[in-house]
C-alpha cells in the first residue's frame, strides 16, 4: 500500500501571479504546537457539484481556487493538509504541518488543529464519492500512520463531529474508524447510501437521550442496527418507554391503535422515521426526511404492491399498515433481489395476500417478496398449510408438530385441490431442482397454479422421492410432505446408517446389524484428553474398526475438534486438523480414497460460512494434499453448509445434520446434490447408548469395508 503525493507546485502554478511563488513552495513549518498524532478529520468542498472537474487540470485549478479563498482566512495558506481528487490523486496542502480546517474545539483534550491532520475529498454536497477517491484516502491514511515524518493515530472523524455542519457530505459515512478508508479494516468498497447515512445521523441525534436507545453506526449501510434504532425512535414517539430493539406486540398495537397512514400523521418525527425506513428498504422518499411528499407516497403504494397487498381499499390499507411498519423495521426485502426468482416471488406475494391480509392468521407476519426461499418464507408456507389443513387459528404457529403431522397424514395425503394443492406444489418448486442420473431436473412453474394432475408434476415428484430416498409413489403422502417441509423428513422411516460417540464392541456391532443398520459413523480422534471434565472418549479405539467389520458392518470416519464454535474455523486450524485426520486414519489402517467427514456442528450463518467455514475446509484440503492426498474430505453440517462447502471448497460427499431442522441453514435450502448421509433422528438405542439415525444414500459414499492391520 503506497501513495504518491503531488507537490504544491502541481497546483500552485494555477494560482494568481502574485501568489504563485508561495502557492508552489513547500509547506512552511508551523509556528504553533503541532503533533498530528491523534488521527484525521475528513472534509469536502462545500455546497454544489464538482461535475465540471472532468480532467486533472480542472482539479488542480480547483485547488488553486480553494487556496485563494483560504489565503486571507487561515494564517495565509490553504487550510487542509492534503487534498484528494475524484481521480484518486493526492495533493499536498500544508503537508505534514499544522492544518487549519478542523476547527478550534478539542477531542480528548487535544485541539482538533493540533493533533489531527485535515484531509479534503474534492466533492461537494450534490456529489457521491467514487472508489478512486476512497482508495486514495485509505492509502494516504496508511501513509500518515506508518511513514509520515509526523505520524498519526487511529482516529477518523468527519468535520461535522460535534459541529452542526453538513461537511463532509457523502464522505461522512466513511469518516469513521473501521470504514473502507480505514487501512486497519478490510476494504469493503463503495457501498454507503447518502440518504441512509442522513437517516442514521438524524435518528441518533434525535433519540440519543430516549430511555434504552442504542446508537446505530453512521456509515450509510442499511443493517439491523439501523432499522432497530428507527424502531426505538418510533416507540419513543408512540409513548413506549423504555424503548427496546424489538418490534413486538406492544409496538404493533400502538401503530394499530393510532390508525393513521403516514401521509396524514400529524407527527413530523414519525413521518421522518417512515421516510428513513423507506430509504433503508431501497425506496425513494423525501430527500431531507421532512414531511410526506409525492415520492414518499408513491413508494408506499409501490411497497404495498410489492408485498402483494391492496392499497386502493381504505379499510384493507389501514388494517395492513401495522404489518407493513413491522416489515419496514426489519431487513426483509420486497423487491426481487439479484438471484431471486419471479415464480418464488409470486408465491411469496400470494402468501401475504391470502394468509396475512385475507385470512388474518394471528401468528403470521408478512413474508419477504424477494424471490428467495428462506427461513421466514418457509415459516409462512407452513402456516398457510396449517390453515388449509384445518388447524385452529389460535394453534397455527409454523411448527411441524404432532397436530400438523397428523393432519398431513389425513387430509394432506388425500387428493389435493385448491389452495392446499397450490401450497404442495409451491413446496415442490421451493425444493427444486432435484437430481437424476441424467442430471438436474427443475419443477415446472406452470404446474404450480393448476388443478390438473400433469405428467411433468408427477414425473418431478417421483424423481424428488427417488433422490431423497423415500418411497417413490408420485403422490402427496405424508413422507413426501415431510421431506418437502423439514430437513429431517419423516423421522420414523427406516435407515441403514447411524453414528455415535460410543465404542462399537462385538456385541454392539451384532445389535446394530440385527436392527437393520449397515454402516456406522465413528470419530477418528478427540481434542480433549482423558481426565478433562468434558472428555467423551468418542475416538475410535485400537482394533475397533476390525470389530465393526467383523460384525458385518461398514463404517465411515468423522473428524471434529470443537466444531461447535466459530473460532475453531480458520484456514490454519483446518490445515492442522486435515493432517491430524490423515495421521489418525493411517494409524487405523484405513485405505486410500476413503472420505473423512469434518464437522460443522452448529448453525453457521451464511456470512460465517463465507468468512470462516469455507476457509477452514480449504485448509483441510491443503493439509490432506500435503500428505499425499491419500484421503478425500466430506462435510457434516446444515444443508447450506454442505452446499457451499461442496461448491466452494470441493467436499466430495455431504453428511447433512437434517435432524436439526430448526437451523437457519436447513430452512429454505434443498438437499445438497452430493448428499450421502442424512442424520434425521437422535435416540437412545439402549440405556446409556445414544445413536443418530442416518439415511444412507444408495450409490453414495461406500464407507470403509476393509482395513490394513
Amino acid at each position: 500500500m503506497s501513495v504518491t503525493i503531488n507537490e504544491r507546485a502541481t497546483w500552485g502554478k494555477y494560482a494568481s501571479e502574485s501568489t504563485q511563488e508561495h502557492a508552489s513552495s513547500p509547506p512552511r513549518p508551523s509556528t504553533r504546537d503541532w503533533t498530528g498524532h491523534m488521527g484525521v478529520f475528513i472534509h469536502y468542498l462545500g455546497a454544489g457539484s464538482t461535475s465540471d472537474l472532468e480532467t486533472e487540470e480542472d482539479c488542480r485549478r480547483e485547488i488553486a481556487s480553494v487556496y485563494a479563498d483560504h489565503l486571507p482566512k487561515f494564517e495565509g495558506d490553504i487550510a487542509y493538509n492534503f487534498l484528494v481528487c475524484r481521480h484518486g490523486n493526492v495533493y499536498e496542502g500544508r503537508g505534514y504541518e499544522r492544518g487549519e480546517g478542523n476547527g478550534d474545539a478539542y477531542v480528548d483534550g487535544v485541539g482538533r488543529n493540533t493533533g489531527f491532520y485535515s484531509i479534503v475529498g474534492m466533492i461537494r454536497s450534490n456529489d457521491t464519492v467514487g472508489e478512486d477517491m476512497l482508495r486514495a484516502m485509505r492509502d494516504l491514511i496508511h501513509h500518515l500512520r506508518t511513514e509520515a515524518p509526523k505520524r498519526t493515530g487511529g482516529m477518523i472523524f468527519p468535520h461535522g463531529h460535534d459541529f452542526d455542519t453538513a461537511c463532509p457530505g457523502d464522505l461522512g459515512m466513511y469518516a469513521i474508524p473501521g470504514s473502507t478508508i480505514d487501512p486497519s479494516a478490510p476494504w469493503t468498497g463503495v457501498g454507503g447510501d447518502i440518504h441512509v447515512y442522513r437517516t442514521q445521523k438524524w435518528v441518533n441525534r434525535t433519540y440519543r437521550d430516549a430511555p434504552g436507545y442504542i446508537k446505530c453506526p453512521e456509515n450509510g449501510r442499511t443493517g439491523w442496527s439501523t432499522v432497530l434504532s428507527l424502531t426505538q425512535g418510533l416507540q419513543h414517539e408512540l409513548g413506549i418507554s423504555p424503548t427496546v430493539q424489538n418490534f413486538g406486540p406492544g409496538t404493533f398495537n400502538a401503530v394499530k391503535n393510532r390508525w393513521v397512514m403516514p401521509d396524514r400523521d400529524p407527527s413530523e418525527n414519525i413521518q421522518r422515521i417512515y421516510n428513513g425506513a423507506l430509504w433503508c428498504k431501497g425506496y425513494w422518499a423525501s430527500l431531507d426526511l421532512t414531511g410526506w411528499d409525492a415520492d414518499s407516497q408513491e413508494s408506499t403504494e409501490r411497497l404495498y404492491r410489492d408485498m402483494g397487498l391492496d392499497y386502493a381499499d381504505d379499510d384493507k390499507r389501514h388494517a395492513m399498515w401495522p404489518h407493513v411498519v413491522r416489515a419496514l423495521m426489519r431487513m426483509d426485502q420486497f423487491r426481487k433481489v439479484p438471484g431471486g426468482d419471479d415464480h418464488i416471488r409470486g408465491i411469496q406475494q400470494r402468501l401475504n395476500s391470502r394468509y396475512v391480509a385475507g385470512i388474518g392468521i394471528p401468528a403470521m407476519n408478512l413474508v419477504p417478496c424477494d424471490g428467495v426461499y428462506s427461513r421466514d418464507v418457509q415459516q409462512g408456507l407452513m402456516m398457510g398449510i396449517q390453515y388449509e389443513l384445518g388447524i385452529a387459528m389460535g394453534s397455527i404457529n409454523g411448527y411441524f408438530g404432532p397436530g400438523t403431522q397428523a393432519a398431513l397424514k389425513g387430509k394432506g395425503s388425500a387428493t389435493l385441490t385448491g389452495d392446499l394443492r397450490y401450497l404442495f406444489r409451491a413446496a415442490c418448486y421451493f425444493n427444486s431442482p432435484t437430481y437424476t442420473a441424467q442430471g438436474e431436473r427443475g419443477y415446472l412453474p406452470q404446474d404450480i397454479p393448476i388443478d390438473a394432475q400433469t405428467g411433468t408434476h408427477v414425473g418431478w415428484l417421483m424423481d424428488f422421492q427417488r433422490f431423497s430416498q423415500i418411497p417413490v409413489t408420485g403422490h402427496n403422502d405424508y413422507t413426501t410432505w415431510a421431506q418437502l417441509l423439514v430437513s429431517s423428513g419423516d423421522v420414523a422411516r427406516d435407515a441403514a446408517g447411524c453414528d455415535c460417540i460410543t465404542e462399537i464392541t462385538a456385541e454392539r456391532g451384532r445389535l446394530l446389524k440385527a436392527n437393520g443398520y449397515q454402516i456406522v459413523g465413528r470419530y477418528l480422534d478427540e481434542h480433549l484428553a482423558p481426565g478433562d471434565p468434558y472428555y467423551l472418549g468418542k475416538a475410535l479405539k485400537p482394533g475397533e474398526p476390525q470389530t465393526i467389520l467383523n460384525a458385518g458392518l461398514r463404517f465411515f470416519p468423522i473428524f471434529q475438534y470443537n466444531g461447535t464454535q466459530l473460532a475453531n474455523f480458520t484456514y490454519d486450524k483446518g490445515y492442522d486438523q486435515g493432517k491430524k485426520a490423515h495421521q489418525k486414519a493411517v494409524e487405523h489402517g484405513i485405505g486410500a480414497g476413503t472420505c473423512i467427514y469434518f464437522g460443522v456442528d452448529y448453525d453457521a450463518t451464511d456470512e460465517e460460512i463465507g468468512t470462516h467455514v469455507v476457509p477452514y475446509f480449504n485448509g483441510v484440503k491443503a493439509g490432506l494434499a500435503e500428505l499425499g492426498g491419500r484421503y478425500a474430505f466430506g462435510v457434516y453440517g446444515s444443508r447450506n453448509v454442505c452446499i457451499r462447502v461442496s461448491d466452494e471448497a470441493g467436499a466430495r460427499w455431504s453428511f447433512v445434520s437434517g435432524m436439526s431442522w430448526g437451523f437457519s441453514g436447513n430452512l429454505g435450502f434443498p438437499l445438497p446434490r452430493n448428499w450421502s448421509f442424512n442424520q434425521i433422528r437422535e435416540y437412545d438405542f439402549q440405556p446409556g447408548w445414544g445413536l443418530d439415525h442416518n439415511i444412507w444414500r444408495q450409490g453414495g459414499d461406500p464407507g470403509v469395508s476393509a482395513v490394513t492391520p
